[in-house]
């Protein structure tokens, strides 16, 4: 049940809510927002530094206990990664609901591959025209691509953060869903905790039980109450089941669940098929990226199944008089026959989990990448040459989906065209 008053800011917390359980809601805007003076930037270190600011003035004031916490959705979810890289000494806990502390890996670009859409979107959104302006983040994206300084500063510390942490992902969200599970996996704290949830990040945020839930989390560490929140399982995760019942907070040791057992599937480009064996032979198949062609391999599941956690594709390519090229892959569930499930989870939503790669840009950060979880470098281009083959291993974000017997699993692979801005 969604419980709101109508005097929350946008994706934040509702202040009938919680004033009315002893706490103040701050509302600030960062520089260059909406009427605020000066130019607002596209995330990055300068948030945890004026968020810091606030959270240290908000802990002098005779109102205030001194211990900060910190809640939202969405931007208000990244800003949160931001500040608490600092370690603001009053900030007692964070929570951050569905938020990317990646900009160049989560939103500016997938794989390398830009996505300027999304960032002009925001961009036109936020910032002030009257009294500043927003940094030109397309004009970055449209020169040099590759990782330098610029896109260091717009990914969050995640190693440094210490605070006590609620995190809230879903696999559904386009920009969310890897930074929120990264988080959880990567930072410091001792004290953090993971929920996956099955909805829409403002259905979730705002629903009467989940606001209860981060109230026990927040009365805690904000207001020392021994209530018991410690024994909440460390985390809980939902399985998407399109034609039939999600699970929802089934409890968990730990993301990626230890008990996963990773399985490898092998392309068959002769007969478009996912094999448990490899092929006997090499194949190949082609398509034509100006003509939206596409590969595409199925596989029948042959019992009840379930895939939650991290997916990897491995491919070997080569690009016919081009020097380059953007893959753009999805995986999905479909029924027997082959047809859609019908599952809405909201606007902006759906069931395919995707990953892309743009091919020069495959070198992987060796130090950071794992078997199921690579990382791209972006340090530098390795553009292809005339009839090369190049292997490149590429990220599909994480997903929890429910298979019964029969239940057919698609693997697409097509371009992507990326249109400048």
């Amino acid at each position: 049940m969604l419980a709101t008053s109508g005097l929350q800011k946008f994706e934040g917390p509702d202040p009938a809510y919680w004033c009315n359980h002893g706490y103040a809601i701050i509302n600030p805007d960062v520089r260059g927002a909406y009427n605020s003076e000066g130019i607002i930037h596209f995330f990055g270190s300068d948030y945890g530094r004026d968020g810091s600011d606030i959270c240290e003035w908000c802990a002098d004031q005779e109102w205030c206990n001194g211990k900060i916490g910190m809640s939202g959705n969405s931007w208000l979810a990244i800003s949160q990664w931001f500040v608490a890289a600092l370690n603001p000494p009053h900030l007692a806990a964070i929570a951050p609901w569905e938020g990317l502390n990646d900009c160049y890996r989560e939103i500016a670009t997938r794989g390398g591959v830009i996505m300027p859409e999304f960032v002009k979107m925001l961009s036109d959104s936020f910032a002030s025209t009257e009294n500043g302006g927003i940094e030109d983040v397309i004009a970055m994206l449209n020169g040099d691509i590759t990782w330098n300084n610029y896109w260091d500063d717009k990914a969050a510390d995640l190693e440094a953060i210490t605070v006590p942490a609620y995190i809230v992902a879903s696999y559904t969200n386009p920009i969310h869903t890897y930074g929120s599970i990264e988080g959880y996996r990567r930072i410091s704290s001792k004290n953090k905790w993971l929920r996956i949830h099955n909805t829409g990040e403002w259905d979730d945020y705002y629903n009467a039980e989940h606001t209860e839930d981060l109230r026990k989390f927040f009365d805690r560490y904000l207001m020392n109450k021994e209530n018991g929140w410690e024994s909440t399982p460390k985390v809980r995760v939902s399985v998407l089941n399109p034609g039939g019942k999600d699970i929802v907070d089934r409890v968990e040791s730990d993301f990626p669940i230890p008990r996963t057992q990773y399985k490898k599937l092998y392309l068959n480009a002769e007969n478009g098929s996912l094999n448990d064996n490899a092929v006997k032979k090499e194949n190949s198949i082609t398509y034509n990226s100006d003509k939206n062609g596409k590969a595409v391999f199925t596989m029948k599941m042959p019992c009840d199944s379930e895939i939650t956690g991290y997916i990897k594709l491995r491919l070997w390519v080569s690009a016919d008089e081009h020097d380059d090229m953007d893959l753009f892959v999805t995986m999905e569930k479909r029924r027997p026959s082959g047809l859609k499930y019908k599952y809405s989870l909201g606007p902006g939503m759906d069931m395919s989990v995707k990953g892309y790669m743009r091919v020069s840009l495959r070198d992987l950060d060796e130090a950071n990448s794992t078997e199921e979880n690579p990382r791209q470098s972006f340090i530098r281009e390795k553009k292809l040459k005339t009839g090369e083959i190049v292997p490149v291993d590429i990220l599909i974000w994480p997903m929890g989906l429910l298979f019964k017997q029969g239940d057919e699993l698609r693997l697409t692979v097509s371009a992507h065209k990326t249109k400048k801005l």
